[in-house]
């Protein structure tokens, strides 16, 4: 089966203006001017987005697959995420990771979980570990996790400055960037270091630390929850300038302003303030993780559960807001975790590129979405 979808206008994340897009083999055959494509011989499902937007498929660098939370017991461990909630939110491509819970919660569930949304469809990775150090794998160490699991592409989430983590030491840190970067290259993978940032004052301590002391480069790791408060945001930057990368996480209200928490419209804008480039920011969900508040004494007072429907209203109200233009939104949205993770056969829409594509109508709501070429959602349904 050939798809052609006719009379978009497409951000690759370049703005190419109108076109048609061939979808083949679950790849982008071809991008030409309306009109030029001509199947013949074969079925050809056609489908026309005339005054639609066509995106690459957001790519989701932080969810809790299997559910995150527990710490305010067992009642309060969120669920596991569906396909439906990943695909009506625009994501094509997910990355799992555990969280505070590394023991009722294992890496070969976690793996088991990641393999069965792929065969729905989607395309998934994980990272090995929780918030602790030294981190649960699958095969006994990040570093042969990496080179013999494919799904494999890191270590995470490991918790730093946050009562809830393990409290590492600067060397056990170290050592453990250290397998990520090795077993990376082994791999042939990003082996990227993913790191949950808490409240703590210690901040990006022991990142900073590692850039400074170590030769190991600041692309081996990315710290997430950037946004947490702007004390946070302010020491982010500066491993930005170093040639850092970092995860902005997107809240559930992409106009609210709680008393620390940045939302992403004022933290693209404080980034941009500080002549950071829009290429080396990333934003994820933390979908089925859990959103705890504890007081001054530790104690928790208050849990929601975040969700991945997060992405596609931040996505929306940074181009209606005009924060940023839409070829940048799409950039934070899918092509810098692309290139970051070193996914080369997504975030652009290009031939030879994965055909995963979202197409959005003129209010910017999710009407189609096609994952490796196979068409997952239509007119604003779920196919099932």
């Amino acid at each position: 089966m050939f798809t052609i979808l006719n009379n978009g206008e497409v951000f690759s994340p370049l703005p190419l203006g109108v076109k048609d897009i061939l979808i083949a083999g679950g790849k982008i055959a071809a991008v030409s001017k309306p009109g030029l494509l001509n199947i013949k011989g074969v079925d050809v499902q056609k489908i026309d987005a005339s005054g639609k937007y066509i995106f690459p498929g957001f790519i989701d660098s932080h969810v809790h697959i299997l559910g995150g939370g527990g710490e305010g017991g067992p009642s309060s461990r969120a669920p596991e995420i569906t396909l439906k909630d990943i695909i009506t939110s625009g994501v094509t491509t997910v990355i799992g990771c555990l969280g505070t819970d590394g023991i009722t919660r294992h890496m070969s569930s976690l793996l088991a979980k990641a393999r069965g949304l792929e065969e729905e469809g989607i395309t998934t990775y994980i990272f090995s570990g929780s918030y602790e150090v030294p981190v649960k794998t699958i095969s006994g160490s990040i570093r042969s996790d990496l080179v013999i699991i494919d799904k494999v592409i890191g270590a995470g989430e490991i918790a730093i400055s946050d009562h809830r983590s393990s409290q590492p030491s600067f060397e056990e840190f170290a050592r453990l960037a250290a397998e990520c970067r090795v077993g990376g290259m082994l791999g042939g993978k990003a082996g990227v270091l993913h790191c949950h940032l808490g409240d703590g004052k210690r901040k990006l301590d022991l990142i900073l630390r590692l850039i400074n002391e170590t030769e190991i480069p600041p692309t081996q790791v990315i710290p997430t929850h950037s946004n947490r408060n702007p004390e946070l945001l302010a020491e982010a930057v500066k491993f930005m300038h170093m040639g850092g990368y970092i995860d902005l996480t997107a809240g559930p209200d992409p106009e609210a302003m709680e008393e620390k928490h940045l939302s992403i419209a004022s933290s693209i804008r404080y980034c941009q303030d500080n002549k950071v480039p829009i290429d080396q920011i990333t934003i994820s969900s933390d979908s089925n993780g859990s959103m705890p508040v504890f007081d001054k004494k530790g104690q928790l007072i208050g849990l929601t559960i975040s969700t991945q429907k997060s992405l596609l209203a931040n996505f929306r109200y940074l181009i209606q807001k005009n924060v940023i233009s839409m070829e940048d939104t799409a950039r934070l949205f899918s092509t810098n975790s692309a290139i970051f993770y070193k996914f080369e056969q997504k975030g652009k829409i290009k031939p030879g590129m994965d055909a995963d594509m979202i197409i959005l109508d003129e209010n910017l709501d999710l009407i189609d979405s096609f994952a490796k070429g196979k068409m997952m959602m239509a007119e604003g349904k779920l196919i099932t």
